[in-house]
């Protein structure tokens, strides 16, 4: 077992006490023991640190560097372990998120000022895009993901399914005309995404038949934040994750169509992170408190909401 620090503290007493059998009197150890544990280290070093005398101990002018570059490293060491003692019970630092745009909206934005009422000397970096990050090179502590995981070494936590809805704005169906078969899309300004690793079909159960329909709209955006809203003020049919349009469903701003369309179409959703048991304690905080609040609002889904 590599002892180097060990071997240090017992260098530096030997140096400030100027002589071995002190120090293992203060050090508690045999003196043979000293003398053997800083032998270790000049011969690993192939230098050396002290020259001996009967009357006294003197640093050559190698164990006059070795002992102030283990000065200043010990000192460190006490430092970082004074830092993190003290963030255990009081937790600093920043935590950088990203979150896709509608999950860090709705769900992740809302629960922020509770966060930082348990941790208010917390910083959160929140970048919320639909593109997705590479927590390593972008240096993320948590992602919020919608959607399959890739194999990957990134730890998870999953927060729930997310049920995809179609919907539209109730002046846009008065004015098109409601669709009640999955053929009538054709006929309708269906918003779409333009994610590179997206195509412009919706994923439709027809007949107990899982289908790709194409579509085709005025809209092709990077985020379900500009497709809501475009259904929101009338522009067209979007089919959406459920939790993105829950107000506006229940407020009456968007209806739900072909509800039997998307039966069981689903997105799980989960916090991604590096590390495991040595996780920084700020980073095992937020996720302890975000996790089960994601988890309770994705549940949610089941609650009632208005449908056309």
């Amino acid at each position: 077992m590599d002892n180097r620090i060990g071997e240090m503290q017992v260098f530096l007493r030997v140096v400030e006490l100027g002589s071995f059998s002190e120090a293992a009197r203060h050090l508690r150890m045999a003196s043979s023991t000293v003398s053997k544990l800083v032998g270790r280290i000049e011969t690993r070093l192939g230098v050396q640190l002290l020259r001996r005398s009967t009357r006294h101990l003197a640093l050559t002018e190698e164990g006059r560097i070795y002992y102030e570059r283990s000065q200043g490293l010990l000192s460190d060491l006490d430092a970082v372990e004074r830092e993190l003692a003290q963030g255990a019970a009081r937790v600093t630092g920043t935590i950088r998120v990203s979150a896709s745009v509608g999950f860090g909206m709705v769900a992740v934005e809302p629960l922020l000022p509770q966060f930082w009422k348990a941790y208010p000397s917390v910083v959160v970096d929140l970048s919320i895009s639909d593109e997705i990050v590479d927590l390593l090179l972008d240096h993320t502590d948590v992602a919020f993901r919608v959607g399959a995981l890739v194999n990957s070494t990134l730890m998870a936590r999953k927060l729930g399914t997310a049920p995809r809805k179609i919907v539209a704005a109730p002046e846009y169906l008065a004015r098109r005309g409601t669709p009640l078969t999955i053929e009538d899309l054709a006929q309708h300004d269906c918003l779409g995404f333009n994610f590179r690793r997206s195509i412009p079909t919706w994923p439709l159960h027809d007949s107990g038949r899982v289908i790709d329909r194409g579509i085709s709209g005025s809209l092709l955006a990077n985020n379900g934040e500009t497709v809501r809203r475009m259904a929101v003020a009338g522009v067209g049919i979007a089919c959406i994750g459920e939790f993105h349009v829950r107000e506006d469903l229940r407020s009456g701003r968007l209806v739900e169509v072909l509800p039997r369309a998307v039966e069981g179409n689903t997105e799980d959703v989960h916090a991604l992170y590096l590390g495991g048991q040595r996780l920084p304690h700020r980073v095992r905080v937020f996720l302890d408190f975000m996790v089960p609040r994601l988890q309770a609002f994705l549940s949610a889904a089941d609650a009632p909401t208005q449908t056309g």
